[in-house]
């Protein structure tokens, strides 16, 4: 049985969306060649011949995500732990994806952070099912809620946080062609018992603790100014940013 999450038969985002029979090699094949013919150029020259050939491999590439179920990949988790319970954090991991309007390159960062409950999962783990999102037509919002919901739904941590941060080539390259604009976005989930504090006594709960604490590299100026928040059950303690 496949799991919500797997996009085969039904987008990941919305379970009635109903996908026909895959077209086949050929069929593709022929589409790249009229979408060459439309742009106004000549399928049939020496430079474009192999071109439908390379693009169907390329979407193999560019839209794996569809066939591949982040369930089955979080499932493995490790309990011996010697009862660590504070933040896991995996911070600056490179996304390529497309938007699902242009089907333009969405090229930025993730940076995803737990707290566990009875188990970790392995890091490498983290860094696959970002990839599996990534690399369906997507747009920001929607790939930050599911690699979030993901995480949450199938390790049960205490708390989940996700923030992307990417660049649009939709509107950089066309459209408006506004170069150099990043666009942020975040999604924090967390347990009944977990509750926390900010030194500033702002919001409670996980979505405070991460919005404000989590940029350390390049959005640093930009967004917070702030080191990263561990949370312990007794205690707040400051950990220097840089050693994560």
């Amino acid at each position: 049985v496949l799991s919500k999450h797997v996009a085969s038969n039904s987008s990941s985002a919305d379970a009635s969306a109903s996908v026909g029979p895959r077209p086949s090699r050929e069929e593709a094949r022929a589409a790249v060649r009229t979408l060459i013919q439309w742009a106004g150029d000549d399928p049939d020259r020496e430079g474009l011949l192999e071109t439908p050939d390379r693009v169907i491999r390329s979407y193999e590439e560019f839209y794996s995500g569809y066939s591949q179920d982040p369930v089955g990949i979080l499932k493995k988790t490790f309990e011996e732990t010697n009862g660590y319970d504070e933040m896991v954090v995996l911070k600056d991991v490179e996304i390529s994806s497309h938007c699902e309007h242009h089907m333009a390159p969405i090229i930025g960062r993730v940076h995803i952070g737990y707290l566990p409950d009875k188990g970790v999962v392995g890091i490498s783990k983290l860094a696959r099912i970002v990839n599996i999102y990534a690399r369906r037509l997507q747009i920001q919002e929607k790939m930050t809620a599911q690699i979030a919901d993901a995480l949450d739904e199938v390790i049960h941590p205490r708390g989940v946080g996700v923030v992307i941060e990417a660049a649009h080539h939709c509107m950089t390259t066309r459209g408006i062609q506004k170069q150099g604009v990043m666009m942020v976005t975040s999604r924090m989930l967390a347990s009944k018992d977990v509750t926390v504090a900010t030194e500033d006594a702002v919001p409670t709960g996980l979505s405070g603790f991460l919005y404000n604490k989590w940029y350390v590299d390049e959005l640093y100026d930009r967004v917070v100014v702030r080191p990263l928040k561990a949370v312990s059950r007794f205690s707040w303690r400051v950990i220097d940013a840089g050693i994560i």
